[in-house]
């Protein structure tokens, strides 16, 4: 039986494209000799797993994409809608052709015992207790190919608003935040959205706490840039954060997009 529980499924198109266009730079993507990626808990509809093998196939050609439901209705009106949009000229052929939806939840089960590159689980875990996390993680993190990682992370309904931590098997590494910079008053709105493990901790003292207080500051300090844009004073708050000592990650080429990437050590719960 699928290890998990059937969640709420809510889906939208292109709510996942910020996560998306990060999962595109994860280096073993580009060099394993097997790109299969599993998009795990895709929810009510095809879309985003559809969006994802898509965005993937730009840099990879030959991805594969698996999307994984426990709730069997979902995979059978999966698959009819992907058969509907090929046929309509909606999914290109090679794209569609690389898509296939099964019924599966975090023991990640592939024919032929394959191992994914990338497993994608966004908006699942947000619905589990905290407690349940770490298992959930391990679970998944035992199908990875060697270089794999876990994206695993929430957003708003219509991804203007994101989070996610990449997890290794050395444990998780980074985590981003990714926001729609001219629809934000201070970027601790994500807070709203943080993954299941930080979430609870957004409190005074802790340190994913800290971190959001630090990124509400520099964005006020900035302030007077609002008028070059929102994407200029987004750069330079990264630039401070990073020149105040926090692990920041990438530069102004993720920046531009709206991301900031810091090391898990720095936000880790107490």
């Amino acid at each position: 039986m699928p290890v998990g529980n059937i969640t709420r499924g809510t889906t939208n198109a292109n709510r996942l494209r910020r996560v998306d266009r990060w999962i595109s730079t994860w280096p073993a993507l580009r060099s394993t000799s097997d790109p299969l990626v599993v998009d795990l808990g895709y929810g009510a509809s095809a879309a985003t797993t559809t969006e994802l093998a898509s965005r993937l196939a730009k840099v990879r050609p030959d991805v594969e994409v698996l999307g994984l439901e426990i709730d069997p209705e979902r995979v059978t009106i999966a698959r009819e809608e992907l058969a509907t949009w090929q046929a309509t000229g909606l999914v290109p052929e090679g794209v569609a052709s690389s898509i296939s939806f099964a019924r599966g939840g975090f023991e990640v089960p592939v024919a032929g015992n394959r191992k994914p590159v990338i497993i994608r689980a966004f908006n699942v875990l947000r619905q589990y207790d905290e407690s349940e996390v770490q298992s959930a993680w391990d679970l998944m993190l035992s199908r990875l190919q060697p270089g794999g990682v876990l994206v695993e992370g929430t957003c708003d309904e219509i991804g203007r608003i994101s989070s996610w931590i990449a997890v290794t098997e050395s444990g998780p590494q980074t985590l981003s935040i990714a926001l729609k910079l001219d629809a934000i008053e201070l970027p601790s709105i994500v807070a709203e959205r943080l993954p299941k493990s930080l979430i609870h901790h957004n409190v005074p003292g802790e340190r994913i706490h800290d971190f959001l207080s630090a990124v509400d500051k520099f964005w006020l300090t900035h302030s007077a840039l609002s008028s070059f844009g929102a994407t200029q004073r987004w750069i330079a708050t990264a630039q401070s954060m990073k020149d105040a000592g926090w692990p920041i990650t990438g530069g102004k080429t993720r920046w531009r997009l709206g991301e900031l990437t810091v090391a898990y050590d720095a936000v880790r719960a107490d």
